[in-house]
């Protein structure tokens, strides 16, 4: 286990040619039992404003780094992180709470990230141009390469910080821009590791990868500078909202949440529509936010579909989330536990069954399921973040996609089908950024393209996607 005198990173926090060190510091809390994983340095408005200052002026140096340097610091980072990578997972169960399995899926998911975007350096290229389809373009020459778009500052949530946090890093530094990250504040521990993993490659000017912890404060010198590239951002639509606000006219790059939704047609697998909504409603214990929360069910088939999910709540383990077996344990704090309860009374209060679960086990909130939630509640109209799933009829398929395209969000949804039409019409009607047919919603390659509609987001993740993001176009013109 990482504890504070035995930490791999060197103290203060990483802005400029080193690490500076802070006056302030505080404990990072293990949710299951209020225990302290470690403590973490706290910055200000003062060094946020330092580290911007540090990544403008190394902006040209980061930007004359050759492909082959980039690729040796994603890879480099990449092979210390898998030489430790059981110490990664101990160290986010810790300082998350989440459940170890969840953990290692993290880890994992955060290696591919970093090799992936290892991988898009190379492929960082434009191409020509046929100017002389005016005949003003006779005899001129043209191309287009990307440049980098300047300084990124990335800021997670607390739910994956070492994955929020590698992409937001990992496409920078490909694209040959710095980048300052702001870790949550009840997590910065295994973001700290990444950013100094990717310092110690020797590859890059170290100024070039920034993290500075810290208050709302830290954050709107970050966002309200002017001269800052682009800001990219993991948490919740209100805290995006304001940041694009505030950020204007910088680019944003907003990940904000969603409610998402599954659909079981009538013609499904009932047994793996179950299985699905039990393995994607309560894993990181409902804190995904492509977790399965509302499930729309065609009339027909309601009944037997939630007598199989009733039956299979069982197999959800309320325990030590070090406990391999461990699905739901206690969230990152009481404040969210004490919310997701006050949703699910609220939506009892307003007619929904409460079919199981609904209260605490230990520190822990029970795995819940609730039946026939109206619009209005919480539970359905907004993002949960919490092990509780809804289930609704819908008559028929066309008010199925009706009711899940009603909602301000659109990350990510499911349809559990045999029907190959059906998953087409499901592709083509439903208004989300991915569409996932006979899967969870929460399902993400992290190569693939990340991203909603609506309050969902604005822009996509996903290493390629987000180079994309993080570079402008610059285009040639030659009269030789």
């Amino acid at each position: 286990m990482t504890t504070p005198t035995t930490q791999p990173w060197p103290s203060g926090l990483p802005v400029g040619e080193g690490w500076v060190p802070v006056q302030d510091s505080a404990q990072v809390v293990f949710p299951y039992d209020g225990s302290v994983a470690g403590t973490a340095p706290v910055g200000d408005a003062a060094l946020a404003a330092r580290a911007v200052e540090e990544a403008l002026a190394v902006a040209p140096a980061m930007a004359r780094v050759p492909s082959h340097a980039r690729r040796t610091a994603l890879m480099a980072a990449h092979d210390a992180l898998a030489g430790r990578r059981a110490e990664f997972e101990q160290l986010l169960v810790r300082e998350t709470g989440k459940p170890l399995a969840d953990c290692r899926v993290e880890v994992a998911r955060t290696l591919v990230t970093l090799a992936t975007a290892a991988e898009e350096v190379a492929r960082l290229h434009g191409e020509t141009v046929p100017l002389d389809l005016l005949p003003s373009g006779e005899g001129l020459t043209g191309f287009w390469t990307r440049r980098p778009i300047g300084v990124v500052v990335g800021i997670t949530g607390f739910n994956y910080p070492l994955l929020l946090a590698a992409h937001k890093i990992a496409p920078a530094v490909a694209a040959g821009c710095p980048v300052i990250v702001k870790p949550a504040p009840a997590t910065p521990l295994a973001t700290l590791w990444l950013v100094h993993l990717l310092r110690s490659s020797g590859a890059l000017p170290p100024a070039a990868v920034q993290l500075v912890t810290g208050d709302v404060e830290v954050g709107r010198t970050l966002v309200e500078d002017r001269r800052i590239g682009v800001v990219s951002f993991t948490g919740s639509a209100a805290a995006g909202h304001a940041i694009a606000r505030n950020a204007a006219p910088t680019k944003v790059l907003l990940e904000l949440g969603s409610n998402a939704a599954l659909i079981v047609a009538a013609d499904a697998d009932l047994e793996a529509a179950a299985g699905a909504v039990v393995r994607g409603g309560y894993y990181a214990s409902g804190q995904a936010c492509i977790s399965v929360q509302r499930v729309v069910v065609e009339e027909a088939v309601r009944e037997e579909f939630l007598g199989l999910l009733a039956g299979r709540m069982k197999e959800v383990v309320v325990g030590d989330p070090r406990d391999p077996a461990t699905r739901v344990a206690p969230l990152i704090d009481e404040r969210a536990t004490g919310r997701v309860l006050d949703w699910v009374a609220a939506a009892v209060s307003a007619g929904a069954t409460l079919v199981t679960g609904g209260g605490r086990e230990g520190r822990a909130l029970q795995p819940t399921l609730l039946a026939d939630v109206p619009d209005g509640a919480a539970a359905w109209d907004e993002e949960i973040f919490g092990p509780v799933v809804c289930v609704r009829p819908a008559a028929d398929l066309e008010e199925a996609f009706a009711l899940v395209n009603r909602s301000r969000y659109g990350l990510h949804a499911a349809v559990f089908t045999r029907s190959l039409a059906t998953a087409f019409a499901a592709i083509e009607h439903i208004e989300a950024g991915g569409v996932v047919v006979n899967e969870v919603p929460g399902f993400r390659a992290d190569n693939m393209p990340y991203g909603g509609v609506k309050d969902s987001g604005i822009g996509r993740e996903g290493p390629r996607f987000a180079i994309e993001e993080f570079t402008v176009t610059r285009m040639a013109i030659i009269r030789p």
